[in-house]
């Protein structure tokens, strides 16, 4: 007899699905001054950088305890913040979204983020230049899955009596 063909999906569901509702958490207008640049020019002194950090957290607990430990403390973000630019050591303002990014999904348990970055005088000409970047944490598999979609993936169904004539 031919077993059944297998349906599950190869990659084990996430922890979180991606469309699941969040509540949002957010510093908009944040102000700093660090050295950041490709030109000579920027390589010398510091310049001001204006940063929005929007991060997104399943239904935090702190909507029911009304606990600053149950949420994402925007206080403490903000000085990672300012510790962030003393220390960051990249030159574009893609890779330091992206250090602020990852700040807020691993150190601050964001399941996602919205990061802009604006240099508000780089030009005289323009307000502002900078970039948005968008993020998300990758989905975890459940626990225990991974071993068994890996072998459903490579043809055998864990359990099953495979040479059997049942």
């Amino acid at each position: 007899m031919t077993p059944a063909p297998v349906t599950a999906p190869l990659t084990a569901p996430a922890t979180q699905p991606a469309d699941e509702p969040l509540d949002l958490v957010f510093i908009e207008g944040f102000r700093g001054h660090t050295v950041i640049g490709i030109h000579d020019s920027e390589l010398h002194a510091a310049q001001p950088l204006v940063i929005d950090v929007c991060a997104g957290l399943p239904r935090v607990r702190a909507c029911d305890t009304d606990r600053i430990a149950d949420t994402l403390d925007y206080s403490m973000l903000r000085l990672r913040l300012q510790r962030l630019m003393q220390e960051h050591g990249v030159r574009l303002l893609e890779a330091l979204a992206e250090q602020v990014a990852q700040i807020a999904l691993e150190e601050f348990g964001a399941h996602w983020v919205r990061v802009r970055i604006a240099k508000p005088q780089k030009f005289d000409d323009v307000e502002a230049v900078g970039v948005q970047i968008e993020r998300r944490r990758e989905a975890r598999p459940a626990p225990g899955r991974t071993a068994t979609l890996t072998l459903i993936g490579a043809g055998l169904v864990p359990g099953s009596r495979l040479g059997s004539d049942e």
